[in-house]
């Protein structure tokens, strides 16, 4: 691990001596490799160079008044590593972790200790290019602009706005990524997505769907208080390498034991006290076998269990089928051993579950979350110190992109695509609701009624290739997709690649944004119509950023966008232009030049999310954290004097309330020893209030200090009214609460209504403004009044084992769609064939057909600590590009032995809808016998055809090799789309 060699104090002050030593010594890639060398756990180590990556220089004279350091967030993994970069004359010279930093202490892994290469990288794009006659070709900004824009109006007109899909980003800020899902909504669709469509869509659907909000519920840090860890389908030592120093640290400490469940036994795997390997796509009936013997030895938590959740007669029920011998012949795990990983559970509590992809990406993922959540319901885990479900995030803003609502079926802040909750963005907009329907179209639904498409979810990222390619009748749109936009997303990273091809070159249109060309640029044949528009790196602007763990962090800017590179956001603003919508769509956001006010739009958005607490956290309390981040412990998160005093670190939402009312931020979600002013909370009645008769609120338990002694509903005005609380509220809160309950006379706007302004109000307000809630008030008032009595403002509910809106209401085990356990269809099958987001759904229709025989391998995949995403940036990297060289396989002795093949030759894997690739083997027992595994992070190789002499001159990545998305199939969850990655089907052969 890179860790701090010194007392803290910055290096910066000693400039000077420090620049002529480096002066004398060349840093070069192999210096590097040397200093950051993978340890254990795939953690580097920078004892070689004292934890700094500087770039070498003849002048070693410069005062230290020169240099300048500016902290900025990494660019790859949720953990949020703080970057201290050097900065000399407007030039990235240097860059340190940040020794302050609660996060990473001091430490940075492989990818985070070179992100200045990121920025500074030779491989970028620097201008804007088009593809003409199969030969890209250089272009300005404004012919970019004015030819993209008016061949998307002419798309528009003929198709309708549909027809344009905006592919948006788990790597823009979170003031970009909110305007650019406004922008999509100004554009006229819900065709708008990002990456965690595919990484984490299924952990949102069903946490949020189990006890309120679909998050991490406690942090990286909170792992020091754990007594026991088990991780599912996670790899952090790899993924989240600086994530694995809070875990081994509350191992250590407190002689907490470590269970990996895994089919690969991976680097993380190297550190458990127990590995448990199974078979994939069969955690459903792992989790269900743990809890088998939890039930049968009474060791759940039985008072937990009553008070704080509904449901768990029901999981009881179902759990009983899982008998240790049904397990076994299931997953391949022995009874034996899972009896022993759920003492372990029991009696090291508080304990906490980790997951990530190898537990999302299933066509049944919802369930697979969902059933982890039961299992730590049932042991009382969730709302303490030291337990929760901390799910590890992949993309550095994929947490904040989707809270910020770049979704097909989702505004920002989860409120969805109601009626409801379109007006109270036209509200938060000053927007005329009227003029933004007349954006959208409306087709004639299968009933014969009317569809307006703007309640309509979208298509998902994870489908946008059946966009394009399905039969127009089949779709719930007017028109096909014709033109695509991927905007910071890299192609590879999706399954069917052999389609995606295809689609590609049937667009009218392929646009992509980004600082590198990624695979989008290569994939296809097209000679014409394609587009690489520069996009600048995170260094280059500033913003927040919100960690896996809900903490937002604010961004200096390092440096200048570099080249012709331009901000996302400025990008934005120059496509609204040329729409005509831009004065819409920057009303409230100050534009200097062509670049909207980041610190606006933050404020925008803080005056709308009310929903999950996006509202408290301005801009100057974000900044202010980022400066004093030396006064918060690494522990609690919570700072110790300074001017944060008692704030929890990055304000983790939800922060309540506006700015003013200075709540510090929640650290751990449903925690009920803190009052709900100090960060508590109870479970959320985002459910109602009773199922068939069962009460579905907390009973007898609530938050400390709380004046309400029991379960109670989401707050309402009219529920402050029946307590008698409304008289505490503000007149500026009334006023917002009339505006919202459209009582005519408050039309004002919100700066011009002051505290003290006295208003008369009709007699029947009461009434008219009873519906009013704490998610639609835009004052804030009634969280305000609620939290001054110390309630939750969404109520104290039970958590719920049964989704009754979801197609398996109880998590139940389905085979994958690609099964090479036919004797087990039977009595797991699949669902029946739907349509689902806009688009026909398969799923008994591939199931039912036997491909084992001719494809008898199962085929997963995952990461490297090396590489990330697609890994276009981190592949062009020359400091990780020697780290890991080819693209590889690995397969098990025993298969490799059957098949004929020796460790590093050249095979073929080939998938059964007829994509393939050609890499090297690496024969090893970290995969069990049948068990394929490919990372994902290569590209520029198709079906064994160098592609690199079609990227742009000088812009082709260092390393290529062959995506095993190529080689991936169809199958996508019954709930949300993810696609199932971790449990296809394959076979192997030397090439």
């Amino acid at each position: 691990m890179l860790k701090k060699k010194t007392n803290g104090a910055p290096r910066a002050a000693n400039r000077p001596a420090l620049l002529a030593a480096v002066s004398d010594r060349q840093v070069d890639r192999r210096a590097f490799l040397r200093g950051s060398g993978l340890a254990v756990g795939g953690l580097a180590g920078f004892a070689g160079m004292g934890g700094m990556v500087t770039q070498a220089r003849a002048d070693a004279a410069a005062s230290v008044g020169q240099i300048k350091t500016v902290k900025s967030v990494c660019t790859h993994c949720s953990v949020g590593c703080t970057v201290l970069a050097e900065v000399q004359d407007g030039v990235w010279i240097g860059q340190e972790p940040a020794y302050d930093s609660p996060f990473n202490m001091g430490s940075h892994c492989a990818k985070g200790a070179s992100v200045r290469e990121h920025a500074h990288g030779e491989r970028r794009l620097k201008y804007p290019m088009k593809k003409e006659g199969g030969v890209w070709k250089r272009k300005s900004w404004d012919e970019a602009i004015t030819e993209i824009s008016d061949r998307m109006l002419k798309i528009r007109e003929e198709s309708g706005p549909d027809s344009v899909y905006w592919l948006g980003s788990a790597k823009h800020s979170n003031e970009q990524a909110y305007l650019f899902r406004k922008f999509a909504a100004y554009w006229g669709t819900n065709n708008v997505d990002h990456q965690a469509r595919i990484c984490h869509s299924t952990t949102v659907s069903g946490v949020a769907n189990t006890w309120g909000y679909g998050a991490m519920t406690n942090s990286f840090n909170d792992m020091h208080r754990s007594k026991s860890f088990i991780i599912i389908g996670g790899n952090p030592a790899e993924a989240h390498p600086v994530s694995l120093q809070h875990l081994l640290k509350g191992k250590e400490e407190n002689h907490a034991p470590l269970i990996v469940c895994d089919p690969r036994f991976t680097r993380t795997a190297a550190h458990a006290d127990e590995y448990v390997r199974f078979r994939p796509g069969t955690d459903v009936a792992l989790v269900w076998g743990i809890l088998w013997h939890i039930f049968e030895n009474g060791w759940e938590d039985k008072d937990y269990i009553r008070t704080r959740v509904f449901g768990m007669d029901e999981v009881r029920a179902e759990v009983a089928r899982w008998t240790p011998a049904e397990v076994e012949r299931v997953t391949g795990v022995p009874g034996a051993q899972l009896e022993h990983v759920a003492r372990t559970l029991a009696h090291n509590k508080p304990g906490t579950l980790i997951w990530c992809m190898g537990g999302t990406q299933h066509h049944n993922g919802n369930n697979n979350t969902r059933a982890y959540c039961i299992l730590q319901l049932a042991l009382g885990n969730i709302g303490v110190a030291g337990g929760g479900t901390n799910i590890f995030r992949g993309h550095d803003n994929v947490q904040g992109a989707t809270d910020v609502g770049v979704l097909s079926h989702d505004l920002p802040g989860y409120y969805g695509l109601t009626p409801g909750a379109w007006s109270h963005w036209s509200r938060v907009w000053g927007e005329d609701l009227d003029w933004l329907k007349s954006r959208f179209v409306t087709i004639r639904g299968d009933d014969g009624q009317d569809k307006p498409l703007m309640n309509e979810n979208g298509i998902p990222v994870s489908r946008w290739i059946d966009g394009v390619l399905e039969d127009a009748a089949n779709i719930d749109q007017p028109e096909n997709v014709r033109c695509m936009v991927l905007w910071g997303h890299a192609p590879n990273s999706q399954t069917r690649m052999t389609e995606m091809k295809t689609a590609m070159e049937k667009l009218d249109m392929l646009v992509v944004v980004d600082p590198y060309p990624t695979v989008s640029a290569v994939l296809h044949d097209r000679s014409d119509d394609v587009w690489l528009l520069p996009a600048a790196t995170q260094f280059e602007c500033h913003g927040s950023v919100t960690a896996s763990n809900r903490s937002i962090q604010w961004r200096d800017q390092v440096v200048a966008p570099l080249f012709e590179a331009k901000m996302d956001h400025e990008i934005i603003k120059l496509f609204a232009d040329k729409f005509g919508f831009s004065d819409r769509l920057l009303r409230n956001i100050r534009v200097e030049g062509d670049i909207p006010v980041i610190e606006d739009i933050t404020r925008e958005f803080n005056r709308g999310m009310w929903t999950i607490g996006y509202t408290g956290q301005s801009p100057e309390r974000l900044k202010a954290h980022m400066a004093n981040q030396h006064t918060f412990d690494r522990t609690t998160l919570r700072a110790v004097g300074g001017p944060c005093d008692g704030e929890y670190y990055g304000l983790p939402w939800p922060c309540w309330g506006t700015p003013e009312m200075k709540h510090p931020g929640t650290p751990n979600l449903y925690d009920m020893s803190l009052p709900v002013s100090q960060g508590g909370l109870t479970f959320r009645a985002r459910f109602g209030v009773e199922y068939e008769g069962q009460n579905l609120l907390a009973e007898g338990v609530y938050s400390k200090n709380s004046e309400l002694k029991d379960g109670y509903p989401e707050f309402t005005y009219e529920m402050l009214v029946q307590l008698g609380w409304d008289r505490e509220l503000t007149p500026r809160e009334r006023y917002w609460i009339a505006h919202v309950a459209g009582i005519e006379g408050f039309e004002r706007n919100w700066e011009e209504v002051g505290e003290a302004e006295g208003m008369a109000y009709p007699s029947d307000f009461n009434a008219r403004a009873s519906a009013i809630n704490w998610k639609t008030d835009l004052s804030g008032g009634i969280q305000r009044v609620a939290i001054a009595h110390e309630c939750a403002p969404f109520g104290n509910a039970k958590a719920r084992c049964i989704v009754w809106t979801f197609p398996d209401p109880i998590p139940i085990h389905r085979e994958p769609l690609y099964t090479d356990r036919r004797d087990l269809v039977a009595d797991y099958p699949t669902y029946t064939d739907r349509k689902m987001y806009r688009l026909p759904t398969l799923y008994q229709s591939i199931q039912v057909r036997d491909f084992s025989k001719d494809f008898p391998i199962i085929l997963t995949s995952g990461r490297l600590v090396e590489y990330e995403g697609g890994g276009d940036e981190t592949r062009s990297n020359p400091w990780l590009a020697e780290l890991q060289q080819e693209m590889f396989v690995e397969i098990n002795p025993r298969d490799a032995g059957d098949l004929g093949i020796r460790d590093g030759g050249q095979v073929w894997v080939e998938g059964p809808e007829g994509g393939k690739v050609r890499v090297k083997a690496m024969v090893t027992e970290r995969v069990g016998k049948g068990v394929a595994f490919m990372p994902f992070h290569f590209g520029g190789f198709y079906q064994g055809q160098d592609l690199r002499d079609k990227y742009p001159k000088g812009a082709d990545p260092i390393v290529l090799g062959e995506s095993t998305n190529t080689a991936q199939t169809y199958g996508y969850d019954s709930v949300t789309q993810m696609q199932e990655t971790k449990a296809t089907l394959c076979k192997i052969s030397a090439a």
